[in-house]
């Protein structure tokens, strides 16, 4: 990948505390010996936002340059980690407050607080598969139209002439529809563009992604992706149903809504990110079993993303919320079908029924999977390769919103343009027989009672595209109608994935997929074998769409339960399965998957499970950022005002110190504070002397931290007088007590895994007499995840 000194950001709206997306700095991953991390303005602090004021001409300094030649200098493959994004707090802060409250709650209160959690989780599943119908209903009906529309039009203009008129009229209602999503996505909420598996990997590995669960993100998302798939363009509507399910649980769980300033004071105790998470996730496996009808996938593709947090209780209500979405989009689905209590479409995607005489294989033919395993890993790493670039383009020039919908409409014109003109000049006609179950049949140029094959793949919405490669009789498509579209169809989804729209990437990765496989399958029934066919083209065009998804998104687990699910077709678990990992093994050699790009082009501190494999002999005090700011237990109000206020550090954590009294002893670590908890502590005035000075004194407590969650005020919006600066707070009450510890010659494979497995936003480092020596943060850990030949380059570095 190349080093690009300035990243887009995901968002150009402020961002959960206030602070404006222009004033965020980017971190360097290079670091001196000293381990200080802290900035100067001159050479680490570059300025991101808007896409407008992203420059990639910049190069490395001669700073930089002299830096490298420093001993102990820390290489990485992405130099640049954005101070936009902070860190969850998934370890429960237990102070006082906190211990009260649980030692006070008894065992009938514990046991409603886990009904309640129960009745979220129903909750979720309910609304994300209303949510889910209802896209699936509103696109079934405007595509109708508009392609009954273009289909008469097309009709009328074949006897008469003048078959430009109905490519102006397709491409005109392509780029209409689409300028509407994309203008609600670039002017009103830029985070609602793509299908928003990315920022939702973020979210669950511990990463608090600006806007990425408000409302307005989900009205966007369900409106733009409605028009990104009536528009024609190469998109799914899939994918962004797992951020829809995320917003909704996110919004559910807590009991009122921000955005509307609206709060219904139920569910208070699950105002925290540990307990958010955990519905988030829950939200994130109904979207998937809502667009897959795949309830088991949605379990396991959120075990995938945050296994971390993982247990049994959890997994249930999870799979609960899963299954309830999946029962409620069914239900309703029947009900629009007129059709009540056929419960015959459990998801967004159905590829119907495999025959089991279809989906027969021998095991000559499991190494013909693997190596179409192998073609799919192929083009999917090209793929992703022409899409980093196209995105890097995007970054440079497109950076407008203005800019960003003219160049949505320009893909929706051109997609229109190459589907007409790859069906006007195709001459694969088939016989349109009794039991055909094309939707818009063309017949163009084809004699009476034959249709226009190469329609089947272009005139359709991608999930119609999808099944009928699937379950077509053999001989609908001739070779050379396959091989075009494979090659047109990758070349456009590759291009649109990326636009200011909401859009997904599963459908148009299968529907490619698909294409090559069914092509595959044809030629090697050309093969006799004892005078039968032995490769039924469904049957490959099933394994192609494996292994092209799996090339794309790099999903190894979750997939393969998703894919047999959705065929309904246990047959097939093992051929998909080895397929997905080849796909993977041979994509990873050349790229990373899709949505890691996209994270890695963000800037965000993205931990994967494990630490790097030869980084034993690193050590936390090289990990570490040294340049901590600690607090005395009673510490003076203006000194924790200022430590707020200095824009320099923005410090989220803060170590609280003691002294014993008489000692001349450097001062020893006994607990650890939030910024988000000062702030409150300072907005409610908890000062010694105020309390001492107050007859009636209403005790802080922690409905107060759950009041203010999760948009703490910013410390500029505090307002504190010149005689309480002098006044004292004691943070004993307040502070954690217990945080996480570790001593500082602490291998760097161990902070990880702590770090990582308990989802900690802080961890301290001590020395042998509990003094505090640095403070290890999601960005420290970061910075030292380099790629392949990172260590090596390291290991020369140090030496």
């Amino acid at each position: 990948m190349a080093n690009i000194t300035k990243k887009v950001s995901w968002s150009s709206r402020t961002d959960e505390s206030g602070t404006p997306g222009e004033g965020t700095p980017l971190l360097n991953g290079s670091e001196r010996a000293s381990h200080s991390r802290q900035l100067s303005e001159e050479d680490s602090l570059f300025q991101i936002g808007r896409l407008s004021t992203v420059d990639l001409e910049e190069e490395i300094t001669s700073d930089e340059d002299s830096q490298r030649g420093r001993l102990k200098e820390i290489p990485h493959n992405e130099k640049l980690l954005s101070l936009k994004y902070e860190s969850l707090d998934y370890d429960n802060i237990e102070n006082q407050l906190f211990l009260e409250e649980e030692r006070r709650m008894s065992y009938m209160g514990f046991r409603c607080l886990e009904i309640s959690r129960w009745v979220v989780c129903g909750l979720i599943g309910f609304l994300t598969g209303l949510i889910a119908c209802f896209i699936d209903i509103a696109v079934e009906e405007l595509a109708g139209i508009k392609y009954q529309v273009v289909k008469e039009n097309i009709e009328k203009f074949t006897e008469v002439g003048g078959l430009s008129i109905s490519l102006l009229l397709w491409a005109v209602l392509n780029s209409a529809i689409v300028m509407m999503g994309a203008i609600i996505v670039a002017f009103f909420e830029p985070i609602a563009a793509g299908s928003g598996i990315p920022q939702i990997k973020c979210y669950l590995n511990g990463i608090k992604i600006p806007r990425v669960v408000r409302l307005k993100t989900l009205v966007v998302k369900v409106c733009g992706v409605i028009c990104s798939v009536v528009g024609g363009l190469a998109v799914g509507k899939e994918g962004p149903m797992i951020h829809s399910g995320a917003v909704v649980a996110a919004g559910v769980s807590q009991g009122r809504s921000t955005s509307l300033k609206r709060d219904f004071k139920i569910f208070e105790y699950f105002r925290r990110d540990t307990e958010k998470r955990d519905f988030v996730s829950a939200g994130a496996a109904a979207g998937v079993s809502a667009a897959f009808g795949a309830p088991v996938g949605g379990v396991l593709f959120s075990l995938e993303e945050g296994a971390s947090f993982w247990n049994q209780m959890l997994t249930w209500r999870i799979f609960f919320a899963s299954m309830i979405s999946t029962f409620t989009l069914n239900f309703f689905l029947s009900v629009y079908h007129k059709n009540p209590g056929d419960l015959s479409n459990p998801g967004l995607i159905n590829f119907g029924r495999f025959q089991s005489d279809s989906v027969a294989y021998n095991l000559y033919e499991i190494p013909l999977f693997i190596a179409m395993g192998a073609i799919g890993g192929l083009l999917g790493a090209l793929f992703n390769i022409l899409n980093y670039w196209l995105t890097i383009f995007r970054i440079r020039y497109v950076h407008r919103p203005c800019l960003q919908v003219m160049e949505a409409m320009l893909v929706a014109a051109v997609t229109a343009t190459v589907s007409f003109t790859m069906i006007y000049f195709s001459n694969d006609c088939q016989p349109l027989g009794p039991e055909h179950s094309e939707e818009y049949p063309l017949q163009l140029f084809c004699a009476d009672g034959e249709y226009n094959s190469m329609a089947t793949a272009f005139f359709n919405t991608p999930e119609r595209s999808v099944r009928s490669l699937f379950h077509n009789q053999p001989g609908s498509y001739n070779p050379l109608t396959l091989g075009l579209f494979t090659l047109t169809y990758f070349f456009l989804a590759c291009w649109t994935y990326g636009l200011a729209v909401s859009a997904g990437v599963f459908i148009p990765s299968l529907l490619i997929g698909a294409a090559w496989g069914r092509l595959c399958g044809i030629l090697l029934a050309s093969i006799p074998s004892n005078g039968s066919i032995w490769a039924d083209p469904g049957k490959y065009a099933l394994i192609g769409a494996a292994a092209q998804l799996g090339g794309i998104v790099r999903m190894t687990l979750s997939l393969t339960v998703i894919m047999v699910e959705a065929t309904g077709n246990v047959t097939y678990g093992l051929p998909i399965m080895l397929v997905l990992m080849t796909a993977k093994i041979v994509g990873d050699y050349f790229v990373e998957g899709l949505y890691d790009i996209h994270i890695k082009l963000q800037s965000v501190p993205f931990l994967h499970w494990d630490a790097p494999a030869t980084s034993h002999w690193l050590t936390a005090r090289e990990v570490m950022s040294s340049q901590v700011t600690c607090l005395n237990r009673i510490e003076k109000v203006g000194t924790i005002v200022d430590t707020l206020s200095n824009t320099s550090t923005n410090h989220n954590g803060f170590p609280v110190v003691v002294q014993v009294s008489g000692s001349d002893e450097p001062a020893k670590l006994c607990g650890l504070i939030l910024r988000s908890q000062l702030i409150v502590l300072l907005k409610h005035k908890v000062f010694v002397e105020l309390a001492r000075s107050r007859l009636t004194h209403r005790k802080l407590q922690l409905k107060d931290f759950r009041d203010a969650y999760p948009r703490f005020p910013p410390i500029q919006s505090i307002h504190v007088s010149q005689d309480e600066r002098e006044c004292m707070m004691d943070l004993t009450e307040f502070m954690n007590a217990t945080p996480y510890t570790v001593p500082q010659e602490t291998s760097l494979p161990r902070v990880f895994k702590l770090f990582r497995a308990l989802g900690l936003r802080h961890l301290v480092v001590v020395d042998d007499v509990n003094r505090v020596v640095g403070l290890v943060t999601r960005k420290d850990l970061a910075r030292y995840h380099l790629g392949k030949h990172g260590l090596e380059e390291l290991q020369l570095a140090q030496t």
